[in-house]
């Protein structure tokens, strides 16, 4: 079988977490001053668009801060995002999908844009994976190759029998670039970006895994 082949089966699945796996932008909007999405989405995007270009990594809680400097936002908002960096939500199906593809025999990594400190917290959340890699302990944040191919080194499979789950425009074209095969879980309704197109893309979990499941 190729990854190609409608019968095709990866060994592990891979998610993002942050977006994929977890409701950060709520968080991001909660934060701010009027702790709506007029000053969180803003914000949130300028984030995103810091980690996907910085490459080699740098101290994740400085780009939360720059990005917030960068739109205006007063330090009060990087501040209560980290403070209360616990009350990050997952999706309400999660717990459902994970159970199921473990039922299936799939291992479950996660591969963040994140510090090791945040990204352990934010895993923690969502529940048990069998490998986690966050940028401060590749040494780099996604899209960058190195990223990516972290978490597969760590979980001992080629990029052709890994499925990765993005969260971001970005992780689609990064991990496909990186030699995966990608679903993209695109609840925020972001729009698409560069020339990859993931094998799905859906508003929910299952819906993104469906032909995993």
């Amino acid at each position: 079988m190729t990854p190609s082949s409608p019968s095709w089966r990866p060994k592990v699945i891979i998610f993002d977490l942050l977006t994929a796996l977890l409701d950060s932008w709520s968080l991001w909007d909660a934060s701010t001053p009027s702790a709506t999405a007029a000053e969180g989405r803003v914000w949130r995007a300028r984030y995103l668009e810091l980690t996907f270009s910085t490459g080699a990594y740098i101290p994740y809680e400085q780009l939360v801060h720059q990005a917030a400097e960068d739109v205006g936002l007063p330090e009060s908002a990087p501040r209560t995002l980290l403070e209360n960096w616990d009350k990050l939500q997952p999706w309400p199906e999660d717990a459902q999908v994970l159970e199921q593809l473990r039922l299936r025999g799939y291992k479950l990594g996660v591969v963040t844009n994140c510090s090791k400190r945040l990204g352990t917290i934010a895993a923690n959340i969502v529940g048990k994976f069998d490998s986690i890699i966050t940028a401060e302990e590749s040494g780099f944040y996604k899209p960058t190759e190195q990223a990516y191919q972290a978490i597969l080194t760590t979980m001992g499979v080629e990029s052709q029998d890994a499925l990765f789950v993005a969260g971001s425009a970005g992780d689609v074209e990064g991990a496909t670039n990186a030699g995966m095969k990608v679903v993209w879980h695109n609840k925020a309704g972001l729009s698409r970006k560069g020339e990859s197109v993931p094998l799905k893309e859906a508003t929910r979990l299952d819906d993104a895994l469906s032909s995993f499941m």
